[in-house]
């Protein structure tokens, strides 16, 4: 009975919100929505969103904290924290978020947004194992594209050669691309890995 009156309560706020006439009158009735229902819903992110909006990215962090642990067996929620650690620029507690949601479902956004943090942190072949994992859950040929140019800067160029082909048969004018695209590609990771190299080499002259 009473988590029926919680949800029949928190689904009359988000009306309320979705039709008023303010965004501060709209963030009011979501948050009320948000602390009435017994189960994850729309107004978690509706109202994130809206708080990052104006400038409020940790009251969203917050927010999506409190729906990740009030919610914690649903990835969307996870996803949602994800995000909001990304917006304050913790690109770790992200990770273990986005990580959480992938545990829970294997979803593409999820596998990406991972993929993207390992990728940028330089753990590639990490990076690659997500790509791959989003391309599996329904991730589309970008995913694969992502997963050949993580593959290529891992350096294990027929993984990033098989991905890439698989890529070109699923794009329109996929076969006249992927020549310039491979290039591209082992270009940007020989950059990388040539950066890396000077990078270490200027601490190792700092010793």
């Amino acid at each position: 009975m009473l988590t029926t009156l919680r949800r029949s309560l928190a689904g009359f706020a988000a009306r309320r919100a979705a039709h008023s006439a303010t965004t501060g009158g709209a963030a009011r009735w979501h948050r009320l929505a948000c602390a009435l229902t017994p189960s994850l819903i729309p107004s978690f992110r509706i109202l994130t969103d809206l708080l990052r909006r104006r400038d409020d990215r940790w009251g969203a962090r917050a927010l999506a904290q409190q729906a990740a642990e009030r919610f914690s067996d649903e990835s969307e929620a996870w996803m949602l924290l994800g995000e909001a650690w990304l917006a304050v620029y913790r690109h770790q507690e992200a990770l273990t978020a986005f990580e959480q949601a992938l545990t829970l479902t294997e979803r593409p956004d999820a596998a990406l947004a991972a993929g993207e943090i390992f990728r940028r942190s330089g753990r590639y072949a990490e990076a690659a194992e997500r790509f791959s994992r989003a391309y599996a859950a329904g991730g589309g040929p970008d995913a694969l594209r992502q997963n050949a140019a993580a593959l290529y800067q891992a350096g294990d160029e027929a993984a990033a050669d098989q991905a890439l082909s698989l890529w070109a048969q699923q794009v329109p004018g996929g076969a006249q691309q992927i020549a310039a695209l491979r290039t591209e590609m082992r270009v940007q990771a020989n950059r990388k890995a040539n950066d890396e190299t000077h990078r270490r080499t200027g601490e190792n002259g700092l010793e």
